[in-house]
Formats: structure tokens, C-alpha cells, sequence
């Protein structure tokens, strides 16, 4: 992982078929945090070596002093103690440590910048130094929003490369119960140029859909030539049920339904034509883990 500002990074993946996991809300010191789903899923990446980025609110940090939204059955019994956010830094790390190698950016969300606002003290950055330290791995920190570029290399004598742009915020609002994000994602194609995959979280919402421009490029035999943009945008679910069965609870007195868990996979599969001039198409989509 190539770090060439606070929130961008470069990513060089080698193979003209690649995977990277895209998760966000794991909520993973919440007691509702479905560990079991989140170990699943990760495990499948470790096992075919896919790289992952969290996308915010990987933690969820709300049992602390002074916190108005602390519950006594929402801590977990090895987080309740005088060092409640140590506790879950040095416990996160220790679970964690196995998957060290494929996580590769971990950006913030609400629930990380609102200690770092009201505890005056980064639990991400604390997390992701401690991890990198025991494990000797290059875990990078991104921003609340930002940019993964991917670069993917064919291998073999090819000195060719494919990028492809993707961009990142862990997201805002409250999502819709009718329209399910989907306009998060159309106000993404008015706020930012340029990127070919859009990725949020926070709403806890778990869909993709691909959109379609109708542009122009420099082609170096035909000049200008007509070319359709493929745009595909993505929204990450949570690993944190919070729904139950219904009877009570923040979630279920604010009338919230019951959301999707976890995270997608992103796939970039770069096909060169035989025919022609021999341009390289990109096909980008991405689905749920069906683990």
C-alpha cells in the first residue's frame, strides 16, 4: 500500500482479474456485532488472499464517560473496566492480528471522530500503529472520505497497467426506509469527477447499481473517439444487528427496519480484445459475500 497523501492511496495488485473486500460498520466492540459473520467473511479473504478496506466505523465506542448514548448491556464484559478504550484497542488488536497482511486502509467514521472530538484521543490511528507494530504489517489510515487507487499490473512480460479510481466516505444522513441510499449515491455522481467506483457505508444498507456516461477520449489513430463511462456505485452493509426481535431499542423505537449484514466484494477484471485495435475493456461490479 503506496501512501501519497492523508486520504489517498494507491494499492498495486498483480492479475487482470482482481478482488478487493469492501466493508464498513463492523461495530466491532458492540456487543451486537456479529463476529461470528465478520471471522467468516474474513477468513475467505485470507484464504484467497483478497485485500480488504474498511470503510469507518469500524469500532463503535459509545459505553465511555460522559457519553449520553452509553448502555450498560451494550459493553462487552472485557471492555467494562476503568480503561475503556484501551480495553478495546489492545483486545481489536489481538483479534485482528491474524488478518494483518490484507488490511490494507481503514478510514474513519462518525463513531471514531466523535471520540477524537469529545476524548480528545484517535482510537483508529491508536489501533492501526499498535497493530502495524505487533504484526509488522502497513495498515494505512484514511480519511472520513478519500480515494483508493487501484493499480493493477497483468504480470508476466506486460509492462501495461490498469488503474481504476475509487471513492471512498463513510457517508451521512440517515439513509431512507423507501429509497434505501440510492440517492446518496446519485448526489456522488454531482460532488465528485473522475472516479469509476463509488463506495459508502453508514446508512447500513447493502446494494450496488451501475450507471452510464456518455463521453468522449483521445484515441492516438482515431482522434477523438465516442466512448460509454461504466460508473458503479456501492453501498456497504453493517456487521451490527441491532433490529433483535423487534420489541425494543433505540433502533426499533426509531422505526428503523431491520438492515442487511455485511460487507461486498469488489471485482476489476480488465479483458484485452483480440480484434480491432486491441483496446483493454474494464468490467467492474461487485456482490455480496455469500458466506
Amino acid at each position: 500500500m503506496i501512501r501519497h497523501s492523508k486520504n489517498v492511496h494507491e494499492l498495486p495488485i498483480e492479475g487482470t482479474d482482481v478482488k478487493i473486500a469492501m466493508l464498513s460498520d463492523l461495530h466491532w466492540d458492540n456487543p451486537h456485532c456479529d463476529r461470528e459473520m465478520l471471522k467468516r467473511h474474513l477468513d475467505y479473504c485470507l484464504a484467497e488472499n483478497i485485500p480488504v478496506m474498511i470503510n469507518g466505523d469500524m469500532f463503535c465506542l459509545m459505553q465511555g464517560r460522559g457519553d449520553n448514548r452509553r448502555n450498560k448491556s451494550d459493553i462487552r464484559p472485557e471492555h467494562n473496566n476503568a480503561k475503556y478504550l484501551d480495553s478495546i484497542v489492545e483486545t481489536a488488536v489481538e483479534w485482528f492480528l491474524p488478518y494483518a497482511s490484507i488490511l490494507k486502509l481503514i478510514g474513519y467514521g462518525n463513531h471514531e471522530t466523535a471520540i477524537i472530538k469529545w476524548q480528545e484521543t484517535d482510537i483508529l490511528q491508536r489501533f492501526v500503529d499498535l497493530l502495524n507494530y505487533k504484526a509488522g504489517s502497513n495498515v494505512q489510515v484514511g480519511g472520513y472520505g478519500g480515494w483508493l487507487i487501484i493499480k493493477q499490473s497483468p504480470g508476466g512480460r506486460s509492462t501495461s497497467c490498469f488503474t481504476t479510481k475509487i471513492k471512498y466516505f463513510h457517508g451521512s444522513g440517515g439513509g431512507g426506509i423507501v429509497t434505501k441510499g440510492a440517492i446518496n449515491l446519485t448526489r456522488a455522481l454531482e460532488t465528485y469527477e473522475n472516479f469509476e467506483v463509488f463506495t459508502m457505508g453508514h446508512i447500513h444498507e447493502n446494494s450496488s447499481r451501475n450507471d452510464v456516461r456518455d463521453t468522449v477520449e483521445s484515441h492516438p489513430q482515431s482522434g477523438y473517439i465516442l466512448k460509454q463511462k461504466h460508473i458503479h456505485l456501492m453501498l456497504t452493509g453493517t456487521y451490527k444487528e441491532e433490529y433483535g426481535d423487534g420489541s425494543q431499542g433505540w433502533h426499533v423505537e426509531r422505526g428503523a427496519p431491520i438492515k442487511p449484514l455485511g460487507g461486498r466484494i469488489l471485482t476489476i477484471k480488465c479483458v484485452r480484445e483480440t480484434t480491432g485495435d486491441r483496446k483493454t475493456t474494464k468490467y467492474i461490479d461487485s456482490h455480496k459475500f455469500n458466506l
